[in-house]
């Protein structure tokens, strides 16, 4: 009987430590989340100012800067596989591991995307026409991306659901245009028949800003996974399993 007692109170022990710790690491990395949010959202609006200034040395950074964010992916996906080893995180502590483990890849994955485009610039060989970026929609396209991150970044920072939700409509904005560029894409080519080279790029580079939107909405997904423990990925889709 005294055995189990010290077992027990060693057992109770161990349960208070293994709290403590994670009280300590969880919000530690939680920051590194957010620095990475921060680092990938930089990446994205530079790679706009790039591409409206025609700006080939910040194209270059943001090439350069890709080791950065593959450097945050792997020590943060260490993290999440390390808490979850030495822990054993239960409840909503688990969802937050789980859903910034899935975040972790999302962000890389975005960050992919903008050295993509930053290269894309590096290739051109001229300024582009103004009236080529609006007609596309191009700036509107990255406003409503650069603001998509924003939301996330500070949903996350304060676990705010309603305001990751947001994101949701803003994602449907950048689908539409999307959308609606083949035919615009079609009528530059005709126009500018010198431009074709140019002209496709900014086409690749709309596929990639309406990918970014995409896994900006996985992030909102896995937010709200965490802190209302509801899944929301392929909700308004039908499966029909065998």
């Amino acid at each position: 009987m005294i055995n189990l007692g010290k077992t027990n109170i060693k057992s109770k022990n161990f349960q208070f430590i293994k709290m403590t710790h994670l009280s300590i690491q969880l919000p530690d990395l939680k920051k590194s989340v957010i620095d990475f949010m921060l680092l990938v959202r930089s990446q994205i609006n530079n790679g706009f100012e790039a591409l409206k200034t025609f700006d080939k040395q910040m194209a270059m950074q943001i090439v350069s800067t890709e080791k950065r964010a593959n450097a945050y992916e792997l020590k943060i996906d260490a993290d999440c596989e390390s808490y979850i080893a030495l822990y054993q995180p239960v409840a909503i502590d688990l969802r937050f591991v789980l859903a910034v483990y899935n975040m972790n890849s999302t962000l890389e994955r975005i960050a992919d995307h903008a050295e993509g485009i930053a290269r894309y610039i590096i290739d051109f060989d001229e300024p582009l026409y103004d009236k080529t970026l609006v007609r596309l929609r191009l700036d509107k396209m990255y406003a409503h991306v650069i603001a998509m991150l924003d939301s996330i970044i500070t949903a996350f920072d304060k676990e705010d659901t309603k305001l990751a939700r947001k994101v949701f409509d803003d994602d449907i904005f950048v689908n539409e245009i999307n959308r609606s560029s083949p035919p615009i894409v079609k009528e530059l080519i005709l126009e500018y028949p010198d431009k074709i080279e140019q002209i496709l790029y900014l086409n690749s580079i709309i596929k990639k800003i309406e990918r970014i939107g995409d896994l900006t909405k996985n992030m909102a997904e896995e937010l709200i996974f965490y802190t209302e423990a509801k899944v929301l990925k392929h909700i308004n889709k039908k499966v029909d399993i065998d």
